[in-house]
């Protein structure tokens, strides 16, 4: 029989007050309350504790106030930077490459729930991977859904919000996000 956590990781339907889903996420919030807390301080410290969140990463600077759900979902490249108050919800992997900037308030999310409101009312959720290729920036405000990927060299404008797969090398924008140019 699989875990909620599998079943979680899995994209299947999953309990997420299971009493392991509970204390990792627990976990991570005591972690993001002490790097929140660290806003005038040097990067080296506050780096530290986001490798006991995300575990071993490269060159990372994610401006506080960050949140996400568990940390333990989130594989980052080298160079990786995020603006102030950016959110991800980390109930899927989110994979991220080399050379990433994000704006602040950038939402990624991996968590939904189901569409039918007889299903959804009896609380289970559901989460789909997120992939984000090298080079890529994604401008402030901007929310990328569940299940999306986003190709190498591509920069998401400002506001955005990304409901399908976006491929390499282009501008994309708007809600729902579209290729407005290659680059």
């Amino acid at each position: 029989m699989k875990t909620e956590l599998q079943k979680m990781l899995d994209g299947e339907l999953y309990v997420a007050g299971d009493q392991q889903l509970v204390d990792m996420r627990s976990r991570a919030r005591m972690l993001l309350s002490k790097y929140n807390q660290m806003i005038a301080e040097p990067l080296e410290p506050r780096t530290a504790i986001l490798k006991q969140l995300l575990g071993e990463c490269s060159t990372l600077d994610i401006q506080p106030p960050f949140y996400c759900d568990y940390g333990t979902h989130i594989q980052v490249g080298e160079n990786f930077f995020m603006n102030f108050n950016c959110v991800i919800l980390d109930c899927a992997m989110v994979t991220i490459g080399d050379n990433f900037m994000a704006g602040p308030c950038v939402q990624i999310y991996t968590a939904y729930h189901p569409l039918q409101a007889s299903e959804r009312i009896k609380g289970p959720e559901l989460a789909k991977p997120i992939t984000i290729g090298d080079n890529v920036w994604i401008g402030g405000g901007a929310i990328i859904c569940p299940g999306v990927t986003i190709g190498n060299n591509t920069t998401i404008g400002a506001g955005s919000v990304v409901t399908k797969d976006i491929p390499d090398n282009v501008f994309a924008a708007g809600n729902p996000c579209r290729v407005i140019r290659s680059c």
